[in-house]
């Protein structure tokens, strides 16, 4: 009997073979994690190869910027991100770390510029309006250099000009800034040139350096004779000429801007190069002042009051423009304790030559000033104060002949020379008056009253006398001369015995004169008969 170990009926299995695994055999499972991983190596490689420069730019503040969201942009395209905002080592200021795509490469040069781009209004213009919605970013301006750069300083104020914009930059030199900002407006005859780009105060503090930009093709009427001057807000001027007001345009008015033109004898000159130097004047008049080449300084000694004369008041000959007043001082003589008004001026003395037969401008009048002055002041030439416009009491000072004034001489010994003065025509009004104040003050009023008084009495007391006597007997005079009138009256009416007789005796006139003009027409026939007499008549 089989034991329990023996089964006829169970099938027979095929018995384990044991073989030895391969150890560089690779399972399917792991195909998958490999080629995310080769993948993922080659975009490691490919980001590597593909990534461009990382820069830094320092700003004053952080307003606007945010580590992963703030944006480089060149022409509105973006060429970075800002990836870590930091404040420097001596907090004075932030920098931000930002990644340039390579492509971008080639734009940091040494002098390209970066700023944040945020609302602003400035120069009379509004700009990062955009902004607004989307949030501010890095601007970006390339420059011209040939260097690369990694490090940067960020403006605070935008750029006004974009690298490669045509045009010339110019230098101006002025006192002071007046109401101008970056980005004010130059003018030319009214129309919009140019615009102010950048300015700094001078080392000694002394002025303002400005550096304008004229676009082409206007920047070829800038001259080296051509002449820059404020034209912000309104220029209202007052003197001798009156009140004169003259401005650019609405914008120069709210915002200032400069102007400048060309004198006509500058216009055929060539156009000014770039980085020029100009002065920038303060007015329209200064600039278009003429300038002379030879200045004389001289002064004068007033004794009446300047009051309406500042500096910068003309000096003229009849009328011409001759000279300038440059400054106005008081002086004590302690000799004859009085004050007096020194006036210095300069004298432009090409402007007494005439340039009407050669055409070409006039020099000195003579190689020996001092001789033609002594002339001239031995002839009477004389330094008056005269009222230029009665309105505005404005004064300037003239020079001209008084024929018959006290002799006198110019003082060279003075610096600068003066010339000897004569009183305006207001201060010998005010002399004439004076004088004839003080002959009225010398006459006795009081005793003229006093006879005057007394003649007064008597010729009431004659009155009084003609009413007491002469009167009663005029009046019997006055009625006698009544009746006679009367008498008379009655003589002279028709029909009257004198009326009569009067007649009669005109009537006898008239005969006697018959025989008077008979006797005569007689007489004039027969002038015989004067001496024979009258014949007798033949019967």
């Amino acid at each position: 009997m089989p034991g329990p170990e023996h089964k006829p009926d169970a099938p027979e299995l095929p018995e384990a073979v044991v073989t030895t695994r391969s150890r560089w055999r690779m399972q399917l499972v792991w195909l998958v994690p490999i080629v995310a991983l080769l993948i993922g190596g080659w975009l490691a490689v490919k980001a590597v190869i593909e990534r461009g420069p990382t820069i830094t730019i320092s700003f004053e503040t952080g307003e606007g910027l945010e580590a992963g969201k703030t944006k480089i942009k060149f022409k509105n395209v973006d060429v970075g991100v800002v990836k870590t905002v930091t404040l420097s080592p001596d907090s004075k200021s932030v920098v931000a770390t930002a990644d340039i795509t390579k492509d971008a490469t080639k734009l940091l040069l040494d002098d390209t510029r970066f700023w944040v781009v945020r609302p602003r209004i400035s120069g009379g213009t509004v700009s990062g309006l955009s902004t607004l919605l989307s949030g501010s970013f890095i601007g970006m301006d390339v420059g011209n250099s040939d260097k690369e750069r990694r490090d940067f300083v960020g403006l605070e104020v935008p750029p006004v000009l974009s690298a490669g914009v045509p045009g010339r930059e110019f230098v101006l030199k002025s006192a002071d800034m007046g109401s101008l900002d970056v980005g004010s407006p130059i003018f030319f005859r009214r129309l919009q040139v140019g615009q102010i780009a950048d300015f700094q105060l001078d080392p000694d503090g002394k002025g303002v350096t400005l550096r304008a930009f004229i676009n082409a093709p206007y920047d070829k009427f800038v001259k080296p004779g051509t002449r820059f001057w404020h034209a912000s807000g309104i220029d209202v001027v007052l003197d001798t000429n009156g009140v004169r007001v003259s401005t650019q345009s609405l914008v120069s008015i709210m915002i200032g801007g400069l102007a400048f033109e060309t004198p006509n004898d500058a216009l055929a000159q060539p156009a000014a190069a770039a980085k020029t130097e100009f002065t920038l004047f303060a007015s329209q008049a200064d600039a278009l002042k003429r300038h002379d080449r030879i200045v004389q300084p001289y002064m004068v000694d007033f004794t009446e009051s300047v009051r309406g004369l500042t500096v910068g008041a003309p000096v003229e000959f009849r009328g011409i423009v001759v000279g300038e007043v440059t400054a106005i001082y008081t002086r004590f003589d302690p000799v004859t304790r009085q004050f007096s008004i020194p006036v210095e001026f300069n004298l432009f003395p090409e402007r007494f030559t005439s340039r009407y037969q050669t055409g070409e401008k006039g020099g000195p009048l003579t190689d020996r000033p001092r001789q033609l002055g002594d002339f001239l002041v031995e002839r009477g030439l004389r330094a008056q104060l005269r009222t230029g416009n009665l309105l505005t009491g404005q004064l300037y000072v003239a020079l001209d002949f008084f024929p018959g004034v006290p002799k006198a001489k110019i003082d060279w010994t003075s610096n600068p020379p003066q010339l000897p003065t004569t009183p305006g025509a207001l201060q010998s009004l005010q002399d004439s008056m004076t004088r004839l104040m003080a002959r009225m003050n010398s006459i006795p009023f009081e005793a003229i009253g006093k006879n005057t008084q007394e003649t007064l009495a008597s010729a009431n007391a004659m009155l009084l006398r003609l009413d007491s006597d002469v009167l009663p007997q005029a009046t019997g005079t006055i009625a006698a001369a009544h009746a006679a009138l009367d008498s008379a009256n009655n003589a002279l009416q028709p029909g009257s015995a004198l009326q009569q007789s009067t007649s009669d005796a005109m009537q006898e006139l008239a005969r006697t004169a018959a025989a008077f003009r008979t006797l005569a027409d007689y007489l004039e026939r027969h002038p015989e008969s004067l001496i024979r007499g009258k014949p007798e008549t033949q019967p």
